[in-house]
């Protein structure tokens, strides 16, 4: 990698590239072309921007270093014009495993002078590396040269060489913390960064100089995604040169989310018994942590449990009551719990009425009538949304028993009553309540109501008989066919 191009360029390993737009021309004292002002003397390589448009490259390519030991890479370069204005840009890269090129790592624009810059690359066998030095032209007329590269056994003396740098991983919306430990000293006029290949940069977050040879510089790349994943460095750009560490992968892993939602396996009136379902993902595993999310279709209830089976029994739930369950998975990680998967929305079956209605009680008697009322209910008794209340009653009519029922539509009322009609005037009635719903019955108290007294129906004519006497008339006739009462009084 040494070279100082006083012999032919193919001797020390450094080649041109074949993707750019100009080459190099390597100049040395004895065949230094007659030049003006800007001119360096010397052997060196060169680039003439003279004649060129702006956005003009050339590359020169240093061989493949395979380096197991601390290092350091010294070069001198000269940017020079007549004018004073800049012929180009003077770029380093340095390209590892002949991967990507990345971008710069060290450029500069105008020197007037030669000068020395140096490059502390922290990238070791197995690993290797090339440096690649590019002039871009500006369009104006100059001379960009590099001369005296050499790579030397020993650290840089002007820049901090980083250790090893490690890979993070983080899940998707976490910040991804790198940490940049480097043996060297640095100061306020120091650049540091974190370099990406195809992504963002990170600026520095914090900086910890722990003595004079030893500093770590932390990075986050915040709300990290999937177009953050890749390859960082670690960057510090001193007076005298580059730091720049190895590469390490920033990994970013989608918190998993089931595809399907859960299967219902049996239902009860408080329990649902559910199979998760959970084998297809969208995301990414391992799976560390199963929970099931429930909450009521309708209003704020909410619950979260954790699963270690396949299927999970869901128990002190609502009778009648739609819910909607999903799976939540988690893989390992801060943030690695990920959406709640499609939801599975069922019902619980109805339950056993608590009680039957409570306080039937007389709101009025009449003789063909009778209003009855009860202390009103509502969920927590009928255990169901569906049920309907019914009224029973029965009654003696012609010697034969008479059972009846009627539904009673004023359920949810606050004074909830019923009018049972078409009654018999003094008849005892005897009236319950039923409360019921799909899966069961429940009963009130029996009440035993007599019906008023009526006007009672005409005597039989057919059934009265009279018998003549010198001072009286005797008369017999039969009750009528109907009472409807205990009768006091006939009159003739």
């Amino acid at each position: 990698g040494c070279c100082t191009f006083d012999e032919p360029l193919s001797s020390c390993g450094y080649s041109q590239s074949d993707d750019d737009d100009l080459n190099w021309d390597q100049v040395n004292a004895p065949m230094k072309p007659s030049s003006g002002q800007g001119m360096p003397s010397g052997s060196f390589m060169l680039v003439n921007t003279s004649g060129r448009f702006a956005g003009q490259k050339a590359h020169l390519l240093m061989p493949h270093l395979k380096e197991n030991d601390t290092h350091c890479i010294d070069f001198h370069y000269y940017v020079s014009s007549k004018s004073g204005a800049s012929p180009g840009t003077l770029n380093v890269y340095v390209k590892v495993n002949d991967g990507p090129v990345g971008n710069p790592v060290w450029n500069t624009s105008i020197t007037a002078t030669w000068n020395r810059a140096e490059l502390a690359i922290s990238t070791f066998w197995p690993n290797f590396y090339q440096v690649v030095f590019e002039v871009v032209t500006s369009g104006h007329s100059g001379y960009v040269a590099i001369d005296e590269v050499k790579v030397l056994g020993h650290p840089c003396t002007k820049t901090p060489h980083f250790l090893r740098l490690q890979s993070v991983e983080v899940n998707a919306g976490q910040f991804a913390t790198f940490q940049c430990t480097a043996n060297g000293g640095t100061d306020s006029s120091d650049r540091l960064w974190l370099q990406g290949i195809y992504v963002r940069d990170a600026p520095l977050k914090d900086i910890k100089v722990f003595n004079a040879r030893r500093f770590v510089a932390l990075f986050s790349v915040v709300n990290a995604t999937k177009r953050d994943a890749g390859n960082y460095r670690c960057m510090i750009r001193t007076e005298g040169g580059v730091g720049v560490s190895n590469y390490a992968e920033l990994i970013v892993k989608e918190p998993p989310v089931p595809i399907a939602p859960p299967q219902l396996s049996s239902v009860g009136a408080t329990y649902l018994w559910i199979q998760l379902n959970a084998n297809s993902i969208n995301g990414d595993g391992p799976i560390i942590q199963r929970e099931v999310e429930y909450r009521t279709s309708s209003g704020s209830w909410y619950d979260i449990q954790p699963v270690d089976s396949t299927s999970y029994k869901i128990g002190h739930l609502d009778p009648d009551t739609e819910y909607e369950i999903s799976v939540l998975l988690t893989r390992p990680g801060e943030g690695g719990t990920g959406s709640p998967g499609p939801a599975l929305k069922t019902r619980t079956k109805c339950a056993d009425p608590m009680r039957g209605p409570r306080r039937l009680e007389v709101v009025e008697i009449k003789s063909r009538q009778i209003t009855i009322c009860w202390e009103p209910f509502g969920y927590n008794v009928t255990r169901c949304h569906r049920y309907n209340l019914t009224v029973h009653y029965r009654y003696q009519a012609g010697g034969q028993e008479q059972v009846r029922e009627e539904v009673s539509w004023d359920t949810e009322s606050s004074h909830p009553q019923h009018t049972i009609t078409n009654l018999s005037p003094y008849t005892n009635v005897s009236i319950k309540l039923v409360l019921m719903n799909p899966e069961g019955r429940k009963e009130s108290q029996e009440l035993v109501v007599q019906t008023d007294e009526d006007v009672p129906s005409a005597v039989p004519l057919e059934s009265i008989q009279g018998s003549t006497f010198e001072e009286k008339i005797f008369l017999q006739w039969r009750e009528p066919a109907q009472t409807y009462g205990v009768i006091t009084l006939y009159e003739v």
